[in-house]
Protein backbone atom coordinates (compact mmCIF):
# COMPACT_ATOMS: atom_id res chain seq x y z
CA UNK A 1 0.00 0.00 0.00
CA UNK A 2 2.87 2.43 0.97
CA UNK A 3 4.54 2.13 -2.88
CA UNK A 4 0.47 2.42 -3.85
CA UNK A 5 0.32 5.63 -2.29
CA UNK A 6 3.36 6.92 -3.16
CA UNK A 7 1.84 6.48 -7.16
CA UNK A 8 -1.00 8.19 -6.20
CA UNK A 9 -1.96 11.69 -7.92
CA UNK A 10 1.16 14.56 -7.85
CA UNK A 11 0.99 17.64 -9.36
CA UNK A 12 3.66 17.70 -11.81
CA UNK A 13 6.55 19.78 -10.77
CA UNK A 14 6.63 17.82 -7.97
CA UNK A 15 6.42 14.59 -9.93
CA UNK A 16 9.31 15.55 -12.21
CA UNK A 17 11.31 16.82 -9.20
CA UNK A 18 10.72 13.62 -7.69
CA UNK A 19 11.70 11.67 -10.89
CA UNK A 20 15.16 14.21 -11.22
CA UNK A 21 16.19 13.70 -7.83
CA UNK A 22 16.05 9.78 -8.24
CA UNK A 23 17.73 9.79 -11.40
CA UNK A 24 20.73 11.63 -9.72
CA UNK A 25 20.96 9.13 -6.87
CA UNK A 26 20.94 5.96 -9.94
CA UNK A 27 22.94 7.81 -12.12
CA UNK A 28 25.39 8.33 -9.03
CA UNK A 29 25.15 4.76 -8.29
CA UNK A 30 25.46 3.15 -11.30
CA UNK A 31 26.61 5.00 -13.99
CA UNK A 32 25.00 6.03 -17.27
CA UNK A 33 24.79 2.51 -18.73
CA UNK A 34 23.92 0.54 -15.60
CA UNK A 35 20.97 2.84 -15.06
CA UNK A 36 17.43 2.18 -16.52
CA UNK A 37 14.50 4.50 -16.66
CA UNK A 38 12.64 1.43 -15.07
CA UNK A 39 14.72 1.64 -12.01
CA UNK A 40 14.67 5.47 -11.66
CA UNK A 41 10.77 5.21 -11.60
CA UNK A 42 10.94 2.45 -9.24
CA UNK A 43 13.41 4.75 -6.96
CA UNK A 44 11.06 8.16 -7.50
CA UNK A 45 7.62 5.87 -6.60
CA UNK A 46 6.07 6.62 -10.04
CA UNK A 47 4.86 4.33 -12.71
CA UNK A 48 7.37 4.44 -15.50
CA UNK A 49 5.29 5.95 -18.23
CA UNK A 50 5.66 9.11 -15.94
CA UNK A 51 9.34 9.10 -17.04
CA UNK A 52 8.68 8.69 -20.29
CA UNK A 53 5.42 11.72 -19.96
CA UNK A 54 8.57 13.92 -18.61
CA UNK A 55 11.51 12.87 -20.62
CA UNK A 56 12.30 11.71 -24.63
CA UNK A 57 14.47 9.30 -22.96
CA UNK A 58 17.42 8.20 -21.18
CA UNK A 59 19.80 10.78 -22.41
CA UNK A 60 17.20 13.49 -22.18
CA UNK A 61 16.79 12.76 -18.45
CA UNK A 62 20.46 12.33 -17.76
CA UNK A 63 20.62 15.52 -19.80
CA UNK A 64 18.13 17.30 -16.78
CA UNK A 65 19.26 15.35 -13.95
CA UNK A 66 23.05 15.41 -14.36
CA UNK A 67 25.01 17.64 -17.24
CA UNK A 68 22.83 20.60 -17.49
CA UNK A 69 23.57 20.53 -13.15
CA UNK A 70 27.38 19.52 -13.26
CA UNK A 71 28.30 21.93 -16.13
CA UNK A 72 26.69 25.66 -15.67
CA UNK A 73 24.52 26.92 -18.43
CA UNK A 74 26.45 30.18 -18.65
CA UNK A 75 30.13 29.25 -19.64
CA UNK A 76 30.68 32.67 -19.93
CA UNK A 77 30.85 33.23 -16.33
CA UNK A 78 32.93 30.65 -15.74
CA UNK A 79 35.52 31.59 -18.42
CA UNK A 80 35.40 34.97 -17.06
CA UNK A 81 36.36 34.05 -13.17
CA UNK A 82 39.21 32.64 -14.56
CA UNK A 83 40.47 35.54 -16.90
CA UNK A 84 39.82 38.49 -14.74
CA UNK A 85 42.71 38.83 -12.70
CA UNK A 86 46.75 39.03 -12.88
CA UNK A 87 47.90 36.73 -15.66
CA UNK A 88 50.17 35.20 -13.13
CA UNK A 89 47.09 33.74 -10.97
CA UNK A 90 45.66 32.18 -14.11
CA UNK A 91 45.81 28.53 -12.88
CA UNK A 92 44.83 29.37 -9.46
CA UNK A 93 41.39 31.12 -10.38
CA UNK A 94 41.07 28.21 -12.52
CA UNK A 95 41.16 25.41 -10.08
CA UNK A 96 39.09 27.48 -7.58
CA UNK A 97 36.66 28.50 -9.78
CA UNK A 98 35.96 24.69 -10.63
CA UNK A 99 36.32 23.18 -7.49
CA UNK A 100 33.36 25.80 -6.48
CA UNK A 101 31.29 24.52 -8.99
CA UNK A 102 31.80 21.02 -8.28
CA UNK A 103 31.45 21.24 -4.82
CA UNK A 104 28.69 23.26 -4.61
CA UNK A 105 26.79 19.86 -7.33
CA UNK A 106 28.79 17.45 -5.62
CA UNK A 107 26.18 14.50 -6.15
CA UNK A 108 25.48 15.71 -9.59
CA UNK A 109 28.59 15.69 -10.94
CA UNK A 110 29.84 12.68 -9.27
CA UNK A 111 27.02 11.04 -11.45
CA UNK A 112 28.47 12.71 -14.28
CA UNK A 113 32.01 12.07 -14.00
CA UNK A 114 31.02 8.21 -13.43
CA UNK A 115 28.97 8.09 -16.93
CA UNK A 116 31.89 9.59 -18.73
CA UNK A 117 34.04 6.31 -18.73
CA UNK A 118 30.64 4.27 -19.56
CA UNK A 119 29.09 6.54 -22.74
CA UNK A 120 30.60 7.79 -24.89
CA UNK A 121 27.60 10.66 -25.19
CA UNK A 122 28.61 11.97 -22.09
CA UNK A 123 32.18 11.67 -22.53
CA UNK A 124 31.52 13.50 -25.96
CA UNK A 125 29.45 16.22 -24.31
CA UNK A 126 32.29 16.49 -21.27
CA UNK A 127 34.94 17.49 -23.61
CA UNK A 128 33.16 19.33 -25.73
CA UNK A 129 31.87 21.43 -23.05
CA UNK A 130 35.83 21.30 -21.48
CA UNK A 131 37.61 22.42 -24.59
CA UNK A 132 35.32 24.53 -26.59
CA UNK A 133 33.05 26.31 -24.17
CA UNK A 134 35.40 26.72 -21.47
CA UNK A 135 39.09 26.39 -21.76
CA UNK A 136 39.30 27.15 -25.35
CA UNK A 137 37.87 30.54 -24.36
CA UNK A 138 39.96 30.82 -21.57
CA UNK A 139 43.06 30.39 -23.74
CA UNK A 140 41.47 32.45 -26.23
CA UNK A 141 40.97 35.45 -23.72
CA UNK A 142 44.62 35.34 -22.77
CA UNK A 143 46.01 34.91 -25.83
CA UNK A 144 43.77 36.05 -29.02
CA UNK A 145 46.69 35.49 -31.53
CA UNK A 146 47.38 32.05 -31.12
CA UNK A 147 46.99 29.42 -33.84
CA UNK A 148 44.18 26.58 -33.43
CA UNK A 149 46.76 24.21 -33.01
CA UNK A 150 48.39 26.10 -30.20
CA UNK A 151 44.99 27.05 -28.25
CA UNK A 152 43.62 23.45 -28.53
CA UNK A 153 46.74 21.76 -27.02
CA UNK A 154 46.85 24.74 -24.14
CA UNK A 155 42.99 23.70 -23.48
CA UNK A 156 43.44 20.31 -23.37
CA UNK A 157 46.06 19.81 -21.71
CA UNK A 158 44.35 22.16 -18.82
CA UNK A 159 41.12 19.96 -19.34
CA UNK A 160 42.82 17.03 -18.82
CA UNK A 161 44.86 18.16 -15.99
CA UNK A 162 41.10 19.39 -14.59
CA UNK A 163 39.65 16.11 -15.01
CA UNK A 164 42.31 14.13 -13.59
CA UNK A 165 41.85 15.95 -10.62
CA UNK A 166 38.33 15.69 -10.10
CA UNK A 167 38.14 12.09 -10.80
CA UNK A 168 40.93 12.05 -8.09
CA UNK A 169 39.15 13.27 -5.85
CA UNK A 170 35.60 12.39 -6.22
CA UNK A 171 35.47 8.84 -8.16
CA UNK A 172 38.21 7.13 -7.29
CA UNK A 173 39.31 9.02 -4.00
CA UNK A 174 42.70 8.96 -3.79
CA UNK A 175 43.90 9.50 -0.33
CA UNK A 176 44.68 12.80 0.56
CA UNK A 177 43.35 14.26 -2.14
CA UNK A 178 39.81 13.18 -1.70
CA UNK A 179 39.77 14.93 1.96
CA UNK A 180 42.25 18.10 0.94
CA UNK A 181 40.66 21.70 2.32
CA UNK A 182 40.28 22.70 -1.53
CA UNK A 183 42.61 25.64 -1.38
CA UNK A 184 45.32 23.59 -0.74
CA UNK A 185 44.60 21.62 -4.10
CA UNK A 186 44.04 25.18 -5.05
CA UNK A 187 47.62 25.67 -4.00
CA UNK A 188 49.12 22.60 -5.19
CA UNK A 189 47.26 22.09 -8.81
CA UNK A 190 46.77 25.81 -9.91
CA UNK A 191 50.61 26.09 -10.65
CA UNK A 192 49.81 22.89 -13.20
CA UNK A 193 47.41 24.55 -15.12
CA UNK A 194 49.55 28.09 -15.34
CA UNK A 195 52.02 26.41 -16.92
CA UNK A 196 49.55 24.53 -19.27
CA UNK A 197 47.21 27.97 -19.65
CA UNK A 198 50.56 30.26 -20.22
CA UNK A 199 53.67 28.56 -21.14
CA UNK A 200 56.49 30.25 -20.43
Amino acid sequence: MGVEARRGPRRGEDTRAAILEAARVEFARTGYAGTSLRAVARAAGVDPALVHHYFEGKDDLFAQSVVLVSLPGRPASLVSQVTEGPREEVGLRAVRTFLGVWEARRSSFEALLRSIVTSEEVSRAVREFLTQEIFGQVVAGLEPGLGPEERDLRAGLAAAAAMGLAMGRYVVRLPGVADADPETLVQRVGPVLQGYLLPR
